[in-house]
C-alpha cells in the first residue's frame, strides 16, 4: 500500500462527506473528500504537465492549510517526494534545503513566503518553478515574475492535462511502491546543519496501521491541526493517520488562536507538544489561586480528586466507590468547565516532541481528558512507543507499538528496529552509517525499559552534562521540574566540565511583575525587574524549593543562574519549531554571562 492509494480509497469511501475544515471569512467551512481528491488530481496533473517525474523532489514552504495537503498528495501522486520546509525558515535555510535536495519545484503559501523564495532563487540551480497558494488577485505585483504561477493556474493546467491523459494518474497510483521515497524531512539541526531524512510510503503507512491497532481513530473523529505539518509528528499523527482512519482535519488559524479554535471546532482529539499543555495547566492553576471563598476551595478539592485518581492508576488499582462518587461530582462542578474550553468533545490528546512533565499528565488524566504521551523521531516516521487509554504509565512514553522492537545499548542509548525506520540520510552515507547499524537505528536518546516493557526517556545522549567531578547529569529531568514552578517559564542547565551546575532561567514575567507590585519592588523595564535583588532572591528560593522537594543530589543542583530578559525564540534560532532548545546556539549566545558565573 502507498499513501496515494490510501488517500483515494478514502475519497471513494466517503465521497461528499466532510474531510477538511478551514476558517474563511470568520467561520469554519467544510471541504468534502471528493473535492479534496479533485484538487489533488489537478495539482498532480499540473506538475506532470510541467515535467515533474517519479523520483523528483518538490519542496513545500507553507503554514498548515488545505493547500498544503493538495500539494503534498499531488506531489506523491506523481511518484515524486515532498521536501517540507518550515514557514519560519530564513532564506539561507530555504536555499540549503532546496539545494541539498535538488528540488525542481517549490510551493509557497503567502506573499511573504514567495518573497523569501525569490530572494534565494538565483542561488538554487535546480529550482525551475515556484507555485504560490495566493490567488492571482492577491499576488503582489512585484512578485508576479517569470517562473512563478499560482496554485489555481497550475491546477488549471493540470485539468487540461488530465483530460488529454485520463488514465495516467490512476495507473501511476498503482505503480508507486511501498519502498518508494515519499519525503525528505530535514531535521531541525539542534547540533549542526540539518540532515535530510528519507522516509518511504511504507514507513508512514506501517506507522499509521500500527498506531491504529492500539489507538482508535475513525470517521467520527475531528482533529485540530496546529503543529507544523513540516514536522514529522503532525505529518503522521495529525494528517496521514487521520486519512487512514477517515477522520476530519480542522486547521487552526495560528498557534495563538488554538484556544478559540478549540471551542469553535469542538475536536475529539488533538496532537500537540508539552508547552501547550503546560500553558493550559498554568492558566487553570492561576485561575484557582486567584479565586476566592467557596469557588477556590471547590477547585482545589477537585484537583485533589484528580490527584487521587492518578495515584490509583499509578499503582494499578481501581478507584473505590467513594472516589468514583467524588470523581463524578468534581466533573460536574469543576472539570466540565475545563473540557468545555477544549471544545467539550475531546476524547484524548497526544503529546510528543519533548518530555511531558508527569504532573501535567496526572492532572489531565484525573480531570477526565487523558494526554497520550508518545516517543519517536523523524527517522522513525515517527512513533516508536505510546501510552494508550488502556495501557498508560505516568513518567513513561508507553509500550512499543506493534511491529517495533526496542532495546537499550550498553551505554544506555535506545535502539529501534521496525518497518517505520527511515532509509537513511539523503546523500549523506557517513551519517547514515553512523546512525543505522545492523538493522538498528541509534536514536541518540538515553532511556530504560521496565519489566513490563514501558519505556522511559532519560535524556539526549549529546545533552548529558559531565561535571568536573566526573558526575553524569541528564539536564532535562531538573529542567522539567523547575519549569513546573509558577515563577519559572523556561530553563537551560549548563555545566559541562565545570565544578557546579548553573542555569539560564526565563522567569514567568507576569508572575514576577505581580510579585514586584506586592513587595514594593520599583522598576522601569524588564531588565530592571530581573536585576532587582529581591526578584533574584525570590527565583533563588523557588529553585531551592523545587530541588529540596525532589531530593536533587548536591552535584545536580543549580548553584548559580542568569535571569533572562526575554524568552528563547524561534526567530532568534534558540529553539526549534517544536520548541526544543538548541543548546549549542543558546550557550554560544550567552557564553559570556555563563562564564561570569564561574569567576571566583
Amino acid at each position: 500500500m502507498n499513501l496515494v492509494r490510501m488517500f483515494f480509497s478514502r475519497v471513494e469511501q466517503y465521497g461528499d462527506e466532510r474531510a477538511l475544515m478551514v476558517k474563511r471569512a470568520g467561520r469554519y467551512a467544510d471541504i468534502s473528500w471528493r473535492e479534496w481528491g479533485r484538487r489533488v488530481e489537478c495539482v498532480a496533473g499540473g506538475l506532470m504537465a510541467r515535467g515533474v517525474q517519479a523520483g523528483a523532489r518538490v519542496a513545500l514552504l507553507s503554514e498548515n492549510r488545505p493547500e498544503w495537503s493538495y500539494a503534498d498528495l499531488g506531489i506523491l501522486s506523481c511518484g515524486a517526494a515532498n521536501v517540507p520546509i518550515y514557514p519560519t525558515s530564513q532564506p539561507r535555510q530555504i536555499s540549503y534545503i532546496i539545494n541539498n535536495s535538488e528540488s525542481a519545484v517549490l510551493f509557497v503559501s503567502t506573499n511573504e513566503q514567495l518573497a523569501k523564495a525569490l530572494q534565494v532563487r538565483n542561488d538554487c540551480p535546480s529550482l525551475g518553478l515556484i507555485v504560490s497558494f495566493t490567488a492571482g488577485a492577491d499576488l503582489a505585483p512585484e512578485l508576479r515574475v517569470d517562473g512563478v504561477v499560482t496554485l489555481d493556474e497550475l491546477a488549471g493546467e493540470g485539468e487540461k492535462w488530465l483530460a488529454e491523459n485520463p488514465a495516467v494518474l490512476s495507473a501511476l497510483r498503482e505503480k508507486i511502491g511501498a519502498d518508494d521515497l515519499a519525503t525528505v524531512i530535514y531535521t531541525s539541526g539542534t547540533t549542526g546543519d540539518p540532515k535530510g531524512v528519507m522516509l518511504t510510503h511504507d514507513n508512514f503507512y506501517s506507522n499509521c496501521a500500527a498506531v491504529r491497532e492500539i489507538v482508535v481513530v475513525d470517521h467520527h473523529d475531528v482533529c485540530l491541526s496546529h503543529l507544523p505539518l513540516s514536522h514529522v509528528l503532525e505529518r503522521m499523527a495529525g494528517y496521514y493517520l487521520m486519512i487512514y482512519g477517515g477522520a476530519t482535519i480542522a486547521y487552526a488559524e495560528a498557534i495563538d488562536t488554538v484556544p478559540q479554535n478549540l471551542e469553535e471546532v469542538k475536536p475529539t482529539l488533538m496532537v500537540s507538544v508539552p508547552r501547550l499543555f503546560e500553558k493550559i495547566y498554568d492558566k487553570i492553576m492561576d485561575a484557582a489561586h486567584h479565586a476566592t471563598g467557596l469557588k477556590k476551595k471547590l477547585m482545589f478539592w477537585a484537583f485533589g480528586v484528580a490527584e487521587r485518581l492518578a495515584a490509583c492508576l499509578d499503582v494499578n488499582r481501581e478507584p473505590g466507590a467513594g472516589l468514583r462518587f467524588e470523581q463524578k461530582l468534581a466533573e460536574k462542578l469543576v472539570f466540565t468547565k475545563l473540557t468545555a474550553k477544549l471544545g467539550g468533545r475531546m476524547r484524548f490528546m497526544v503529546s510528543g516532541g519533548a518530555p511531558l512533565p508527569r504532573k501535567i499528565a496526572e492532572f489531565f488524566y484525573g480531570a477526565g481528558c487523558s494526554i497520550l504521551e508518545g516517543y519517536g523521531l523523524t527517522e522513525t516516521a515517527p512513533v516508536l512507543a505510546v501510552n494508550t487509554l488502556e495501557n498508560m504509565r505516568f513518567g513513561t512514553v508507553g509500550l512499543a507499538i506493534p511491529g517495533v522492537s526496542l532495546r537499550i545499548a550498553e551505554d544506555g542509548e535506545i535502539l529501534a528496529r521496525g518497518p517505520n525506520i527511515a532509509q537513511g540520510y539523503f546523500r549523506n552515507p557517513e551519517a547514515t552509517a553512523e546512525a543505522f547499524v545492523n538493522g538498528w537505528f541509534h536514536t541518540g536518546d538515553v532511556g530504560k525499559i521496565d519489566a513490563e516493557g514501558y519505556l522511559s526517556i532519560t535524556d539526549r545522549k549529546k545533552d548529558l552534562i559531565v561535571t568536573a567531578g566526573g558526575k553524569n547529569i541528564a539536564p532535562q529531568h531538573l529542567e522539567n521540574l523547575l519549569k513546573m514552578d509558577k515563577y519559572i517559564s523556561e530553563v537551560m542547565l549548563y555545566g559541562d566540565r565545570k565544578k557546579f551546575i548553573s542555569a539560564l532561567v526565563v522567569p514567568d514575567y507576569e508572575r514576577i511583575e505581580e510579585y514586584a507590585l506586592t513587595h514594593d519592588v520599583l522598576y522601569t523595564d524588564v531588565t530592571g525587574l530581573i536585576g532587582d535583588p529581591e526578584i533574584v532572591r525570590q527565583i533563588e528560593r523557588r529553585i531551592a524549593k523545587v530541588q529540596d522537594e525532589h531530593d536533587i543530589p548536591p552535584y545536580e543542583r543549580v548553584k548559580k543562574f542568569v535571569l533572562m530578559a526575554q524568552d528563547f525564540s524561534m526567530e532568534a534560532g534558540e529553539v526549534t519549531p517544536t520548541l526544543k532548545l538548541r543548546r549549542k546556539i543558546v550557550t554560544s549566545k550567552f557564553q559570556q554571562q555563563l562564564d561570569a558565573l564561574y569567576e571566583e
